[in-house]
């Protein structure tokens, strides 16, 4: 069968190739538990405070109405001033695994470059937790840091939602739930390589199949374990699944980005097309052979340092123009 995606960076190439020992491209609802405890995903404190010139702190902050405490890690640069900016991080993991401590290591580059705070929330995890718990826990973190920023150091008219896959999922509906129930005013928001939808509607959605990383199985393991038999329904809210969204006006300021060989490919390339269609600033990219999560699995690689370096320099100018 002929290829129907474009082709791989070689030197990603390389490196997906030895992932694959490691973790398979798809994964079902068998594998939930085993990926849970896979030592791959665990990062020690030492991995954070970075030979002592990070503090981190663990907080437990009220959650949603009648739920229970969030779980929030803040991350703070010795030396930073008071009222820095935050970054409010919400972890990968196809909404069934991860936890706060998962991909915060980029969004800390971030703070350590420019003298910012970073909180990254631990939300409850489907199946056991679906929705609405993730994403209400997220924007239960949000209005806790925005209350008591002075706390952390933080400025609360200064915070950009930050996630990445499922995360960045999580981001997008925390910034349209800010918007809707006149929540705190964000200053903007990076989504890099967010899950956004669960009707699989679009190309990429269902052209990988036990290829890369989160294939079309995969992504359907997890809407499922998030959503039940609502998925790909009426019933599903526009802040689970950011692209049903018909408005997108009045939203912060966006950073888009996503692989070329990927499974959120093209409604990642949509969502930030209507973002910029309703007003929104917004900036794109479409990293050519890039597979999920490749400069977190290859940050070493060319195409990563590029687009880490890019995303730091839209970090760079919000803060700085805003």
């Amino acid at each position: 069968m002929s290829r129907t995606h474009p082709p791989l960076d070689p030197e990603l190439a390389a490196v997906l190739a030895v992932v694959h020992d490691h973790l398979s491209p798809t994964i079902t609802a068998e594998d939930i538990e085993d990926l849970r405890s896979n030592p791959m995903f665990a990062v020690p404190d030492e991995a954070l405070t970075r030979n002592g010139t990070v503090h981190l702190q663990n907080l437990s902050v009220p959650g949603p109405p009648g739920a229970p405490d969030v779980s929030l890690l803040v991350l703070k640069p010795v030396g930073s001033a008071p009222g820095a900016p935050v970054f409010y991080y919400m972890h990968g993991g196809g909404m069934i695994i991860g936890d706060h401590r998962t991909g915060v290591a980029g969004v800390l580059d971030w703070a350590v470059d420019t003298g910012a705070v970073v909180v990254s929330v631990n939300y409850r995890l489907a199946p056991e937790h679906p929705d609405p718990a993730p994403v209400e826990d997220c924007y239960a973190g949000l209005l806790w840091i925005h209350e008591h920023a002075a706390e952390i150091g933080g400025d609360p008219e200064r915070i950009v939602v930050a996630g990445a896959s499922a995360g960045g999922g999580l981001a997008a509906g925390v910034a349209l739930l800010a918007r809707d129930r006149g929540g705190p005013r964000l200053l903007g928001q990076v989504l890099m390589c967010p899950m956004l939808d669960d009707r699989f509607l679009t190309r990429s959605s269902r052209e990988l199949e036990g290829e890369g990383i989160w294939d079309a199985t995969s992504n359907a393991t997890g809407w499922n374990a998030l959503l039940g038999e609502r998925r790909g329904g009426d019933q599903v809210s526009i802040y689970a699944a950011p692209a049903r969204a018909t408005d997108l006006a009045g939203l912060p300021s966006a950073f888009v980005d996503v692989g070329s060989v990927e499974t959120f490919r093209d409604e990642d390339i949509d969502y930030a097309a209507r973002l910029l269609q309703a007003g929104v600033q917004c900036e794109l990219h479409v990293w050519p052979g890039g597979f999920h999560g490749f400069d977190g699995m290859a940050p070493q690689a060319a195409l990563s340092q590029t687009a880490s370096a890019t995303r730091t320099a839209w970090v760079r100018r919000l803060l700085t123009t805003s």
